[in-house]
């Protein structure tokens, strides 16, 4: 019996011990279970947290989006079409964002700060959030610039040509066709596949749009021309579209507004012109220009103006550079001296009808920047030449964007009979950019032979007029992207 009751007792010990031991293990396995069930929740909130915040980004991005689309049909509106004026930056301007269906998805925000005084960059800040999620936010920061004029070292209107000696840093574009035999180390563009070249000593009559006549000859069409990377080391294209000319009348009329309304505006001086000299701080000083020459020579006479001040009238007067940096010459204008640092300037050069004045700019002794890192830009937008006279500085430098309206910037011919020391010089250099209506050109050819002007051409580009240019300078094309940043709402 004793025995017996030993036996009872140690089942019931064996059975307390395995209860036990399943609620421990039940328990170990809730807390595991609990765990593993509560990560993946957290996990499933990571994730759905995660695709929300990338969907705030994607909206984000389509606000940034939304107003480059905007720009290109309203350049000018930098308030989302409120009408709201002054503000930089403008906004927050908040627009839904939308299924196909119409379903809101979310929303974005914008902040719009217009281009500064010689840029056309527009920043725009976008922030992005969802529907479901709104405190979840993302922001992005895009640049969107507009080419200007100045996109070019060298822009035309009609058929160039280039000689030997002359060398281009930055891309060079006509509406008409082109014969380079200097070097080019940039990108040569025509809107022409092929035209008649008007060079009488040219290698084909009929030629490519862009083509060399330096040894060995690019063949006539519809052979096709080879490389030639020793002239076009950066290739050649063409036909390419064509650039607007016309559209500088309109922007004439607009300088003209911005000099009067808080620029410079000097009347007509009823003489020759006005002589502009920058000081090389933030002054320049005009004085009236009297007399000119001219000279005539060949059989049937031949007469082209000289360009150089003979005789002024009156006194100097000195005035601060203009706070938008517009001055507007109803006149002709001689433009010489040094823009100071950080100076944005354009001169305009003009007479009404400002649809078919003829006024000219003469440029006959250097024109510089007193530094070169982009903060000084200066333009000079001629209604009618930007021309470099006979007497001219033997070695020029000219730091400018120049413009040419109606007709050519270049330095006219000047045989020996004009002046046996001055109708050849030696070398010009324009830093900057060129744009000019008619055929452009620093030097003359006599039967293929160098026999006027400049002997040696340099043209540089100044990169920074693409998007920086001088004060309300003529731009062409749409908002290009530039620049695209993430930052912190």
């Amino acid at each position: 019996m004793q025995s017996g009751k030993c036996k009872v007792q140690s089942v019931g010990r064996q059975r307390g011990s395995i209860l036990v031991a399943t609620l421990v293990f039940s328990f170990i396995f809730v807390v595991i279970a609990g765990s593993l069930l509560g990560f993946v929740s957290q996990q499933r909130r990571v994730s759905r947290q995660r695709q929300t915040q990338m969907t705030a980004l994607q909206i984000a991005e389509a606000g940034a989006n939304f107003y480059r689309w905007h720009l290109a049909h309203a350049p000018t509106d930098y308030a989302d079409g409120t009408g709201q004026t002054g503000c930089s930056p403008c906004g927050p301007y908040t627009r839904n964002y939308t299924d196909p269906s119409g379903s809101v998805l979310g929303q974005f925000s914008l902040e719009i700060t217009p281009p500064q005084l010689g840029s056309t960059i527009v920043r725009v800040k976008a922030t992005g959030w969802n529907a479901d999620y709104p405190q979840l936010e993302r922001q992005v920061v895009v640049r969107y610039g507009r080419p200007s004029l100045a996109r070019y070292a060298i822009l035309s209107n009609a058929d160039i040509r280039f000689g030997s000696g002359t060398t281009v840093q930055g891309p060079l574009h006509s509406n008409g066709g082109i014969r380079f035999d200097g070097v080019a180390n940039n990108v040569i563009s025509s809107s022409r596949q092929t035209y008649d070249d008007p060079d009488s000593d040219a290698c084909t009559f009929t030629s490519w749009g862009v083509h060399t006549c330096v040894t060995p000859a690019d063949p006539a069409p519809p052979t096709q021309p080879p490389s030639r990377l020793d002239i076009f080391a950066a290739g050649r294209s063409y036909p390419v579209p064509t650039v607007d000319f016309n559209a500088l009348t309109i922007n004439l009329s607009e300088l003209k507004t911005a000099a009067i309304a808080s620029g410079i505006h000097l009347n007509p001086s009823n003489q020759q012109g006005r002589h502009i000299q920058f000081l090389g701080n933030t002054t320049f000083r005009h004085r009236k220009v009297r007399t000119t020459r001219t000279c005539t020579w060949g059989n049937p006479p031949q007469t082209s103006p000289v360009g150089d001040i003979y005789e002024y009238i009156g006194n100097w007067a000195t005035e601060n550079l203009p706070a938008n940096g517009i001055i507007f010459v109803e006149d002709n204008a001689w433009v010489d001296g040094t823009a100071a640092a950080g100076s944005k300037i354009t001169l305009v050069a003009a007479k009404e009808p400002l649809a078919s004045g003829n006024a000219t700019i003469w440029i006959n002794n250097d024109l510089l920047y007193a530094d070169a890192s982009g903060t000084t830009t200066v333009g000079l937008i001629a209604q009618r030449d930007v021309s470099v006279g006979l007497f001219s500085e033997d070695v020029l430098d000219i730091n400018a964007a120049l413009v040419a309206q109606t007709g050519r910037v270049g330095r006219p011919y000047y045989p020996s009979g004009c002046s046996s020391t001055y109708y050849k010089r030696s070398t010009i250099t324009v830093y900057g950019a060129i744009a000019s209506n008619q055929r452009y050109g620093f030097a003359w050819g006599c039967g293929g032979v160098y026999c006027s002007g400049y002997n040696t051409r340099n043209l540089f580009f100044d990169s920074h007029l693409t998007y920086g240019p001088p004060p309300s300078f003529p731009t062409a094309g749409e908002y290009e992207f530039i620049s695209w940043e993430e930052v912190n709402p």
